[in-house]
């Protein structure tokens, strides 16, 4: 069985995974001024979904903070939602 069902989840797995790295990223590892641009531009994609995929959006979240063991990351998938504009 491949590690995600399919394509979308695969996706959202990498776009969380980036913008994971690039939040706690400091200023040895990143420009904060780039790693702000950066999550602007996640926060731009996500605000031109519809409907639709923000509802698969959220549901694919809500399955990885379920399965999400480190409370850090955890808590980072918790608050992805409203951090990112998926939500209000």
């Amino acid at each position: 069985m491949p590690p995600y069902p399919s394509l979308t989840h695969a996706l959202v797995a990498a776009l969380v995974d980036l913008t994971w790295f690039v939040e706690d990223a400091d200023d040895e590892r990143m420009d904060q001024d780039e790693a702000l641009k950066a999550l602007e531009g996640v926060a731009a994609v996500v605000d031109r979904m519809t409907e639709g995929q923000r509802d698969g959006f959220l549901d694919l979240l809500a399955a990885m903070t379920a399965a999400e063991t480190d409370p850090r990351r955890r808590a980072f998938l918790e608050d992805f939602p409203e951090d990112f504009g998926v939500v209000d």
